[in-house]
């Protein structure tokens, strides 16, 4: 598969048309209306969609369709959520898994914050773009995309991102709204296609994932608890995976100084003196004062690495504000009209890096600070769901030091226990890639050398992680 960024575009308002053909919302009225049962295979076309509908989301439709982009080797399909009644727009990509899609488990990918799924898991290699003109369709072949041992979703949620679009111009503004539409989409997805019925399910993702994943988790568990005392199928959630994720902004600033100020990503601080003092007086602060320092200092906690990668700050900052030159190759991939009518991307504006708008909708509610994140994780271990965290120990936005401070802080039962076991490294092929703990349900991994994109700074050491954690294997 291709490794693809965070597609994070704000589209505009569009009739929902592919090649010109027209659809409509479907959803059925008879509430004794029955799944049809449909195998995934049996989903040959790639010019029209193929519609689907569920008597307990009547809001919501899955539109799906087969098509050649990237992986030769495996089927492929792409897609919409259609949410509120037609007038909202998710768009997905599903790769079945490299190995054994008739068993494997299922992963769905939720990207967060201003990068994208190019640079990630994909099947495509590097940036996932052919830049030497060989393939058919212009990607390269990924040999440690992340659905080598596993069914995998790629999601661009919220609407607003990627190729989700509204057909009104709203986007959803919490993350408690657009879990809802998550736990619809694998509901209706996994009912009709029933060769994924009890199949388990693992929710991944990274950065303003941390956030995301364990809203979507636990509501997915509690909605599971509805449908079985109704009689009705349930989601086989089987763990959650967090990389490098904004869990508990509270820690944030803190892990942000050690990284700057300590050794905690390089050999020597980078930072100066004189702003290491101004970091260490100004995280201490009560939340309040530091939000208003730093909203007003530069010199603050939140721009003080100016000129380094914030992602990797062993790097240099290059191109535009995400500092990747590959962004640009990127969209300009995206925004080619042959690739948007493979993929039956209905959006009629150009790609771009990331959707300020949406940005907006979700600070306006406060959405980062409303809910802390880290009690779902404590509720979801109490009931037994594996969680995976993991960083990369260059990463300063969202940095292993912010992630390794709430972990251990952690309120549930195997705290204790947690907090006593001794770190460890890990390896892969005889190499050292990192340290890790792990006590019951919880695991925690650092990635040596890899910034906020592990998966694309590491691709052997990432894919080797994932594989042993589907496999239940120690790190």
């Amino acid at each position: 598969m291709l490794r693809l960024a965070p597609i994070l575009c704000l589209v505009s308002s569009a009739l929902a048309q592919l090649g010109g053909i027209q659809y409509s919302f479907v959803q059925p009225t008879d509430v004794n209306f029955s799944i049809p049962a449909l195998h995934l295979s049996s989903i040959t076309a790639e010019d029209t969609f193929h519609s689907l509908s569920h008597p307990h989301f009547p809001a919501h439709q899955v539109r799906v369709k087969k098509t050649s982009f990237c992986d030769p080797t495996v089927n492929v399909y792409t897609g919409y959520l259609d949410v509120d009644y037609g007038a909202k727009h998710m768009f997905f990509y599903f790769f079945e898994s490299r190995r054994d899609p008739a068993n494997d488990d299922v992963m769905m990918w939720i990207n967060g914050g201003k990068s994208g799924l190019f640079v990630r898991n994909w099947p495509l290699d590097g940036t996932g773009i052919d830049m030497k003109n060989v393939s058919s369709n212009g990607t390269v072949w990924n040999p440690y995309s992340w659905n080598n041992e596993a069914n995998i979703f790629f999601l661009d949620q919220p609407v607003g991102v990627g190729y989700s679009y509204a057909d009104y111009g709203e986007t959803v503004e919490t993350t408690e709204d657009a879990a809802r539409n998550v736990h619809a989409f694998i509901s209706i997805f996994f009912e009709t296609f029933n060769q994924f019925s009890g199949r388990p399910i693992h929710l991944s993702g990274e950065s303003y994932g941390g956030r995301y994943l364990p809203a979507f988790a636990s509501y997915i568990h509690d909605q599971n608890q509805v449908a079985k005392a109704a009689g009705r199928p349930t989601i086989n959630l089987t763990s959650v995976l967090i990389g490098n994720g904004i869990t508990d902004i509270s820690t944030l600033y803190a892990g942000r100084y050690e990284i700057e100020c300590g050794t905690a990503a390089l050999e020597s601080p980078f930072q100066t003196i004189s702003n290491c003092v101004r970091m260490k007086i100004a995280y201490q602060l009560p939340c309040e004062w530091y939000v208003t320092y730093t909203t007003a200092s530069r010199a603050g906690l939140t721009e003080p690495c100016e000129g380094r990668n914030v992602y990797d700050i062993s790097k240099m900052c290059l191109g535009d504000s995400l500092c990747y030159l590959e962004q640009s190759v990127i969209a300009d991939y995206l925004n080619r009209p042959d690739i948007r009518q493979l993929l039956g991307a209905e959006s009629t504006n150009n790609f771009t890096g990331c959707s300020r708008e949406v940005g907006l909708n979700f600070n306006s509610h406060m959405d980062k600070y409303a809910v802390p994140s880290q009690y779902y994780v404590a509720g979801l271990l109490e009931r037994g769901i594996p969680m995976l965290i993991y960083a990369g120990t260059y990463d300063w936005q969202c940095n292993w030091v912010a992630n390794k401070l709430w972990v251990d802080k952690l309120e549930w039962t195997g705290k204790d226990s947690y907090n006593t076991e001794e770190w460890r490294d890990w390896f892969v092929d005889g190499e050292k890639a990192g340290e890790t703990k792990s006590a019951g349900v919880l695991t925690f991994v650092t990635i040596r050398g890899a910034g906020h994109m592990v998966p694309f700074d590491k691709p052997a050491e990432s894919f080797a992680m994932v594989s042993r954690w589907l496999g239940k294997d120690n790190m």
